[in-house]
């Protein structure tokens, strides 16, 4: 499972290319396959985009070469749309003299309807991004209404996840869907107000954390100061749960929480939940520390490191070569054999996916000694598809979804198999009532077709979708 991206954006600041530089730099846990910045000094845009990791792209000549006090960036993840250049957020378009750019971090799961709606009216798309039809719907609606109603009645019309930024020149517009799905935060450094997906993104830049945007909010900042307004009051808040499970990074706050307290309070309610007789705890890092330390302070179970891992490891299944496919985790995670040696293993990941993952670490820990291993899991089965912003396989790829428990423990070669229950997990959370647990439940806050995947087709017409019965199909 994969986050889709990361956003960033500061408003009036002498080095704003190199701050959200700095920020997308603490976000590249959320989108690791391309990353862009935005800049602008008040009446000239410049922008700058590429494949791959922040650090590779953003030279300090490229930085050096991007003067301006406003500025936004993205780190992407693609769950809709192909990996492409023309791919790469922010969008920047030019529109009556004005640049405006913007950055999405979420799943529309009505783009390609309206996509179709668009372009049959003379719209013409310069990517197969769902964020794409949100600038569409605004330059038809700002003549008639002004800017900040156009944006509203456009993030009106579309349905779905959605934390965007928006940049007019000197202008810088953060938004987040009335269900609040993804996160978005509001800080400040100096005087210059900033928007990021993450605290973390704060600690590194030095700014001070605000608060969060609202569910149904967009803020303006522009010459005057800050404004909020409310684009659509929230019905029925449904955060992402998997932003504490496994997105976010520990030292973030999201949703009102330092996300490590709240794994380490599911890895102790795993203990309770599914004890084992064990010499030792160990996490899969790094998603895995934090609840595997809950657990080993609950159990009274020593806690120990049982991995070293490889942190300067590219994106290993783009590979061509199947024996170099076939080493990933051996290539990403090497286990540590005089630890592991004789010991019984209390195991702490923080999902099951397919299971494959979990199979070849496991027969790792074996070869390495391990004497018996208990897998523990700090969340409950996944057994339906995400199509708010992460990307998950389709249901039958899901190994929960067609699996006992007893069926997994057996196919990932476990001696026991423990997964948190939705109780417990929802126990560790503050208004537990305002999370979507679709992935587990299938009790969904939008209306979804659930054997379709929203994604626009990479061939053909973009405004297809894929479905996994049909091959594709129209939304």
């Amino acid at each position: 499972m994969r986050e889709k991206c990361g956003v960033f954006g500061i408003h009036n600041h002498p080095q704003a290319a190199k701050i959200t530089y700095l920020g997308l730099y603490a976000l590249q846990h959320r989108g690791q396959e391309s990353a862009g910045i935005v800049v602008s000094d008040g009446s000239n845009t410049i922008i700058h985009r590429g494949l791959g990791l922040v650090d590779s792209i953003f030279t300090e000549d490229v930085l050096s070469s991007m003067p301006g006090k406003f500025a936004i960036g993205h780190n992407r993840y693609s769950t809709t749309g192909s990996t492409s250049p023309s791919n790469i957020q922010p969008l920047l378009i030019s529109f009556f003299g004005e640049g405006i750019a913007i950055s999405h971090n979420g799943n529309l799961i009505n783009a390609a309807e309206i996509r179709e709606k668009l372009e049959s009216s003379g719209s013409i798309f310069q990517s197969t991004m769902d964020t794409e039809v949100i600038i569409h719907l605004f330059t038809k609606l700002t003549k008639s209404l002004g800017r900040k109603q156009a944006i509203a009645q456009a993030l009106k019309r579309v349905k779905g996840a959605y934390s965007l930024l928006m940049l007019f020149n000197d202008v810088l517009i953060g938004a987040r869907d009335p269900h609040g799905f993804r996160p978005l935060v509001l800080g400040l450094l100096d005087s210059s107000y900033l928007f990021a997906s993450e605290t973390c993104a704060f600690d590194l830049v030095g700014a001070k954390y605000i608060r969060e945007v609202k569910p149904g909010e967009m803020i303006v900042i522009d010459k005057k100061g800050i404004n909020s307004y409310t684009i659509e009051k929230p019905k029925k808040i449904s955060q992402c749960i998997f932003e504490y499970i496994y997105f976010a990074r520990p030292d973030s706050i999201v949703f009102g929480e330092t996300v490590h307290k709240v794994r380490e309070k599911m890895g102790r309610t795993l203990a309770r939940e599914h004890p084992a007789k064990a010499d030792l705890v160990i996490p899969v890092p790094d998603s895995g520390i934090s609840a595997a330390l809950g657990y080993a302070r609950e159990s009274g179970i020593p806690y120990g490191i049982g991995f070293t891992r490889n942190h300067y490891v590219g994106r290993t299944f783009i590979q061509p070569l199947q024996f170099i496919r076939d080493m990933e985790v051996r290539i990403k995670l090497n286990p540590i054999k005089g630890v592991l040696d004789g010991k019984r293993v209390v195991l702490v990941d923080d999902s099951i996916v397919r299971g494959t993952t979990s199979r070849k670490i496991i027969s790792l820990l074996r070869k390495a000694g391990a004497k018996e291993i208990h897998f523990r899991i700090s969340s409950p089965p996944i057994k339906f598809p995400c199509f708010f912003g992460i990307d998950t396989p389709v249901k039958k790829e899901l190994i929960a979804s067609t699996h006992t428990v007893e069926q997994i423990r057996e196919k990932v070669g476990a001696n026991s198999l423990g997964y948190l229950s939705l109780e417990g997990l929802l126990s560790c959370v503050k208004n537990p009532e305002n999370f979507c647990t679709a992935c587990f439940t299938g009790k969904y806050p939008l209306k979804v077709k659930p054997q379709t995947k929203y994604i626009f087709e990479k061939k053909g017409r973009s405004v297809a979708v894929l479905s996994p019965k049909k091959g594709t199909g129209t939304s």
